[in-house]
């Protein structure tokens, strides 16, 4: 199994409407995603910004790839992700759970 994770940052105050907007987005085409098996938002908040943490876990990069397209270590932006974020990392990290 393939853990994927991604961050960036909002204005403290964006925060909330930053994580409904990802719900809505990002963390519905990964569950949508055949061989995604979840999918959550993690948030920070650090004096005026909110870190936002994407965490999904897949069967394969095979998986990864049906979601992000071939290079599977680029992130995915959505259309308002500029209205929110004052940061962001432009590519993703993988880890292979071990049992």
């Amino acid at each position: 199994m393939i853990a994927r994770t991604w961050r960036g940052w909002t204005r403290r105050d964006d925060a909330d409407a930053y994580l409904e907007y990802v719900r809505e987005t990002g963390l519905k085409a990964y569950r949508a995603t055949p061989g995604n098996r979840g999918a959550w938002a993690l948030q920070r908040d650090d004096g005026d910004r909110t870190e936002i943490v994407t965490l999904s876990f897949w069967d394969s990069l095979d998986a990864v790839r049906a979601f992000a397209g071939e290079n599977v270590e680029q992130a995915v932006f959505y259309p308002e992700d500029d209205r929110f974020l004052v940061q962001r990392e432009l590519s993703v990290r993988h880890y292979r759970l071990e049992e």
